[in-house]
């Protein structure tokens, strides 16, 4: 092993690539095609002076350091300025250097773009393996010890050390952008490479936003968060309002902060509540190392997620390690016939990495990652890239999968499909995972607001999608028309014993009817519906109809990609492609509303359905027992007095939230076609081995 100490001192005469004549500068530095360290960002300067200093542990100092400078653009894809190699071999160990590297563009091999000022140190680390070895031996005695190891040697699979906890109230006397003298303001986050961006608040300049994100800190001294606020406009540029800063390094830890910030180069200030907190219990280890295979600290993990501390932090839902082995058959993404593949996977906002195995269609990876779960309902997405040294990678497959569907200690081979989960691609990835959570807490958490992801694709226009969105909504629609025709043929007396008992019905129900038999009629249905599965006389079939739809969204993308040169035509008609995006969102929010509410009651997710059972029992007795005037009472008072009672509570709702977690069925469609080709897959392998 050996230990190289890199201090980054400056740059001199950098490239400017802002309209001022400036550019925001920040360096990222890689080794064996990772990145393993990014600098901050200097404003404004094209001689920057950065000191910064980091320590990297490599194997084999026979490779080249390479250097890339950027200027960021926020809200945009940051400019390249330059980039430089490093031989280290030519460095002498232990032996400080001072090195000077001339800035380079492949495209512009004359340009001279600057230079970056670097002082490097590379010496043996031999006590390093012992080291290693001690941690492992003390691992299951210590936690600490793990900290330590996960600290120095997985520091490149970027383990974040904190979480900034942000809540966004409001925006004051905000610049009037508009002819009407008001503004569609939103705010967009940005903290290193994560990203967060506010709903938009129509016509007003003092917005109330009342949002809640996190982001995860990466660096011990902090960092800082550029906030930047926007005015919406259809079908032109949106015009900028302001911008300003957070330099966490000035904030106290484990203290909320309320902070209102003053907007620079524009109008009006914003303010915030911002808290740092100890990391969450992530890590990333190898096979040889696993928290639940040592007894001991299975039983903690147990103890923390059991019924006996079910009040205790209740952000912390539950426990996940997930065993990332091998790949098999992926697909050649380089011209040699071959791939370097490399692994992430992801847990809501949670994202870690493995090594990248070079030139290997059958890779092994053999890592464990653990992750705190938030949210029971989230899930587990593990996708595969092919590593490319001067661009981004290339994707091989990924696989999705829901917390509440995992069988804990199971190997299994996972089918990797496309990007939109609709069809495989080629290859199979074999996974480990085990789930521990806390039902009590789990079940609370479902009526609490979903975590948004800081990165989301953005909306294009799609006939195909378009059209799915309309039949979805129009299927929903025709229950309640057939549900009105059914109504209206009893009153037509269509069929005499249909009517009179319906009749019949109707007259019992009014004379008899007390307001706890609404959410008794849905315990009822519910109950009703687990019989039939349980008993096997479900005869429930995926719709063939958005299967068939899935299918065609995914050839149209296919031609889409050929036709990417001919769609001048479309960004011509910018603001008309904005409001289909807009009417196809809705088409897809409604049908999928209508969709959940089916799927509650139809047990697509068992755990939703019980925990239905259990909120509509208790709304029964609740209703049976307490006159409807005093529930209304205190529903009143509760809704009046939560905001005198907590002036900075975000507004939720929670029956919307606990729809939230219910997949439509896109989504159930989606998740059906995974387990298809996992049993495919499974046949195959049975079939193999047969003929063998």
């Amino acid at each position: 092993m050996y230990q190289l100490d890199i201090t980054l001192i400056r740059g001199q005469n950098l490239a400017a690539r802002d309209r001022g004549g400036t550019s925001d500068p920040y360096v990222k530095f890689k080794l064996g095609g990772k990145e393993v360290f990014r600098s901050k960002t200097i404003h404004k300067n094209l001689n920057p002076v950065w000191e910064e200093k980091a320590s990297i542990l490599i194997d084999n100092p026979r490779g080249d350091l390479y250097i890339k400078v950027f200027d960021y653009d926020f809200g945009l894809q940051d400019d390249f300025i330059g980039s430089a190699f490093l031989d280290l071999t030519s460095l002498e160990l232990n032996r400080q250097t001072d090195v000077t590297l001339r800035l380079k563009d492949p495209h512009y091999p004359h340009h001279d773009l600057g230079s970056i000022l670097l002082s490097v140190l590379l010496a043996p680390r031999e006590e390093q393996r012992e080291a290693t070895m001690l941690m492992r031996k003390s691992w299951k005695r210590s936690s600490k010890t793990q900290s330590l190891r996960l600290s120095d040697l997985h520091r490149k699979s970027q383990l974040w050390r904190g979480i900034v906890s942000v809540t966004l109230i409001e925006g004051r006397e905000l610049k009037a952008m508009d002819a009407n003298g008001l503004s569609d303001p939103y705010v967009k986050f940005r903290l290193g490479h994560q990203k967060y961006k506010s709903k938009i608040v129509p016509k007003t300049l003092n917005p109330q936003w009342r949002e809640q994100f996190d982001f995860h800190l990466y660096e011990e001294r902090g960092g800082i968060i550029d906030i930047t606020v926007w005015d919406k406009d259809v079908g032109k540029r949106d015009d900028f309002i302001g911008r300003c800063q957070v330099d966490l390094s000035t904030l106290s830890k484990e203290q909320t902060h309320k902070l209102e910030l003053p907007l620079e180069e524009g109008e009006g200030w914003l303010v915030l509540l911002v808290t740092l907190t100890a990391s969450a219990a992530v890590t990333i280890s190898d096979l040889s190392v696993s928290s639940l295979e040592d007894q001991k600290e299975r039983e903690e993990i147990l103890k923390r997620y059991s019924l006996m501390s079910m009040f205790h932090n209740m952000k912390d839902v539950g426990f996940l390690q997930v065993k990332v082995i091998r790949a098999e058959a992926l697909m050649a993404a380089d011209v040699t016939g071959k791939s370097d593949p490399f692994c992430v996977v992801e847990l809501n906002n949670d994202r870690l990495l493995t090594h990248t195995v070079y030139k290997n269609l059958n890779p092994e990876w053999n890592k464990i990652f653990t992750f705190n779960i938030k949210d029971i309902h989230s899930v587990l997405e593990v996708t595969v890239y092919d590593e490319d040294r001067d661009r981004s990678a290339d994707f091989l497959g990924k696989v999705a999968i829901p917390l509440l569907s995992i069988q804990n200690g199971e190997q299994k081979a996972y089918v990797l499909k496309n990007k939109q989960l609709t069809g495989p691609t080629k290859g199979v990835i074999y996974l480990e995972i085990d789930v521990i959570f806390n039902a009590v807490k789990a079940s609370l958490r479902t009526l609490m607001p979903k975590e948004q992801k800081y990165i989301e694709e953005e909306n294009r226009l799609s006939k195909q999608l378009l059209l799915r969105n309309f039949i979805r909504t129009k299927r929903c629609v025709m229950v309640l028309i057939n549900a009105a025709y059914y109504i209206s043929s009893c009153f037509d007396w269509d069929s005499p014993p249909r009517s009179l008992a319906a009749f019949l019905l109707f007259l019992f129900v009014v004379w008899n009817f007390e307001l706890y038999m609404i959410p008794l009629a849905l315990l009822l249905l519910l109950a009703w519906n687990y019989f039939l599965i349980v008993s096997g006389k479900d005869n429930r079939q995926h719709d063939t109809v958005v299967e068939d739809m899935l299918e065609d969204e995914e050839e149209e993308d296919d031609r889409d990609d050929k036709d990417s040169e001919k769609k001048g035509f479309m960004n011509r008609l910018y603001a008309i492609q904005e409001v289909c995006v807009s009417v196809q969102n809705i088409l897809d929010e409604v049908s999928s509303f209508g969709e959940r509410i089916k799927n509650t009651f139809n047990w697509t997710v068992p755990f939703l359905s019980w925990l239905a059972i259990v909120a509509l029992s208790l709304f029964t007795i609740i209703l049976y027992f307490i006159p409807l005037r005093y529930i209304v009472l205190a529903w009143g008072i509760n809704k009046f007095t939560k905001k005198l009672r907590s002036p900075y509570a975000i507004d939720n709702n929670e029956l919307l939230d606990f729809l939230s977690r219910v997949p439509s069925d896109v989504q159930v469609v989606c998740i059906f076609l995974k387990n298809i080709c996992t049993v495919v897959n499974m046949m195959c392998g049975i079939l193999t081995f047969w003929c063998f």
